[in-house]
């Protein structure tokens, strides 16, 4: 099944998404990561509920009142933070629940509002197609150097392998 992280990682980068649908989990150690954790613990502690988990799926960090809020700390992923908290509303509405959301962006102390639409869902569908066909790969997709690969959790393991496809 697909989940939030994802699609997520579908707009982040098709190689960390295929490496993270095949449960090679190194951002347990990432410092990143971590701090997302934190972040989690500490925030909307007056919310109606936090980390609600859906279907062992999808985990929605805060629901409050018609809203669905994601907790980031930066948005440096301004585009991946929005299609992963658009499938959360996708998702919910499969199951009855009509809600807003926001992306709420700590360090900055901003907040973007997200509405799901018929286009939006519509370009959801075409995602998960995709995220299915990527992790079909016998082989991870191609490493693409982005500008943000450096602090990825995966980034070792990305750059000893083509190292070693070098030689």
């Amino acid at each position: 099944m697909i989940g939030g992280v994802h699609v997520q990682y579908y707009f982040v980068c098709h190689r960390k998404l295929w490496l993270y649908g095949k449960n090679l989990g190194f951002e347990e150690q990432s410092e990143k990561v971590l701090d997302g954790k934190l972040l989690h613990e500490k925030s909307y502690n007056r919310a109606e509920k936090k980390e609600l988990f859906f279907d062992e799926n999808f985990k929605i960090d805060v629901l409050d009142g018609e809203y669905v809020r994601e907790v980031k700390l930066s948005s440096k992923m301004t585009k991946a933070d929005k299609y992963q908290l658009l499938f959360y509303l996708f998702q919910l509405k499969k199951r009855g629940l009509i809600r807003k959301g926001l992306v709420s962006y700590t360090k900055e102390k901003k907040t973007e509002e997200i509405i799901l639409t018929d286009e939006y869902e519509k370009e959801l569908l075409k995602i998960e197609t995709e995220i299915i066909k990527i992790l079909s790969y016998h082989s991870p997709p191609k490493l693409i150097k982005k500008k943000y690969f450096r602090s990825c959790a995966y980034f070792d393991f990305c750059f000893s392998t083509e190292m070693e496809e070098d030689m």
